[in-house]
């Protein structure tokens, strides 16, 4: 039925133009089944939770550049402005912002000895009060919050409680709780920090970065000339307290600069826009590649039909149906398609494993290849059924009349 015998031969009798378009099917095979897996990944790179109320919560920074200012003082009266504002929810001073692309970090050590000590992963550190939880909007799914009396102000060697993220947790301690455990800057013994609480879900601010889930709170308000401060609000009264909160500050201490006022949304669109910019482009490059293949097929077709449209009237003088017609150039079209794709799967394998050992990208599974082969013969039979069906319509009176 499908006559694949003489299909080849017709393909080998001229094999330029099927062998120009096997190359450009193992190519695209190849470069369509890296990017899809590569755009999958930033996609869902992008769609991480962070765990943040990212439409209510909006940060700033105050500089006080009036020597005669005390700088922990100040920093308790301005976040008691800020929170006695219409519209605010919640707000406290931090060392960082969320997804902001830049803050603090560190490594922490747990053990009862020297000779026990083990190193934490990395992780994001915000410093704050008791309403970093509240203004962030995270959960706290395990131990508590910090009380108010138990929050410093001043240098980060006040610290001595912690709230970490569940991330951060289940990688420090396993299955083991860890509210409760004791962990140190530095050697053991050098500043012990309590663990009292673990959150669900908080991220720092690197988004490229192994640690973007491991965080911990540290329960000191950092005190200095340039203080970050981030506040939650109704999104109906975020516009206006993007004027409210200078006028507030300044109509209580005028030597000072207020700026910033962008939302964790905001900072999220920001710091993901080289992987949405990456996805878009890979996304136009595969579509492109696709079309370019399904054309290449179907140009390839109606080159045949013309070229044999004797041959193709014979057959219908000799008997052969509409769809026997249709039937011979569509199997010539799959014979080219699984052939490619084969060859193309094999290179796409080797092109991944280079991927990942020169961008760290992770290993490219082989569904993508096999769902490219599958994309492809889709479209190719889409592009290929139309110039197929005409020459199914050749009359064989017509095709065989002597020129």
């Amino acid at each position: 039925m499908f006559q694949i015998k003489p299909i080849l031969s017709m393909l080998m009798r001229n094999k330029s133009g099927p062998l120009l378009l096997l190359i450009q099917i193992i190519l695209s095979v190849a470069i369509v089944a890296n990017a899809s897996f590569i755009i999958t990944e930033r996609v869902g790179l992008m769609a991480r939770e962070s765990g943040i109320a990212e439409s209510e919560v909006f940060d700033l920074t105050i500089y006080n550049f009036d020597d005669a200012i005390v700088a922990n003082e100040q920093n308790l009266i301005d976040v008691e402005i800020i929170r006695n504002l219409d519209g605010v929810k919640a707000a406290t001073s931090t060392s960082m912002t969320p997804l902001s692309g830049g803050g603090w970090s560190s490594n922490f050590s747990h053990g009862s000895s020297e000779e026990d000590r083990k190193d934490t992963p990395s992780s994001a550190i915000y410093y704050g009060d008791e309403k970093m939880i509240s203004t962030l909007g995270i959960q706290l799914i395990e131990g508590r919050n910090f009380y108010p009396d138990e929050v410093s102000s001043g240098g980060p060697e006040l610290a001595t409680l912690a709230i970490v993220s569940a991330d951060f947790a289940k990688d420090t301690f396993g299955d083991e709780s860890a509210v409760g455990q004791v962990m140190y800057r530095g050697n053991i013994g050098d500043q012990p920090m309590k663990i009292i609480g673990v959150v669900e879900r908080l991220q720092g601010a690197w988004v490229d970065h192994d640690n973007l889930n491991r965080s911990v709170i540290l329960n000191v308000e950092l005190a200095s000339s340039f203080t970050r401060f981030l506040v939650r609000a109704d999104e109906s009264a975020i516009a206006d307290l993007k004027e409210a909160i200078p006028a507030a500050l300044h109509k209580e201490h005028p030597n000072r600069v207020v700026r910033g006022f962008k939302t964790i949304s905001e900072h999220r669109n920001n710091v993901y826009r080289n992987h949405e910019l990456m996805a878009t482009v890979l996304s136009m490059m595969v579509v492109l590649l696709l079309l370019i293949t399904s054309l290449g097929l179907a140009g390839m077709v109606m080159f045949n039909i013309e070229r044999r449209t004797k041959q193709i009237g014979t057959r219908r003088a000799l008997g052969a149906k509409k769809r026997d017609i249709i039937s011979f150039f569509l199997v010539e079209n799959y014979l080219l398609c699984l052939t490619g794709g084969l060859l193309g799967g094999l290179i796409a394998v080797l092109l991944g494993q280079q991927l990942m050992s020169l961008y760290s990208l992770p290993k490219l599974e082989l569904v993508y290849p096999i769902a490219t082969v599958a994309g492809l013969l889709v479209l190719t039979t889409i592009a290929v059924i139309l110039p197929a069906q005409k020459a199914a319509k050749i009359s064989p009176a017509i095709a065989t009349r002597s020129v």
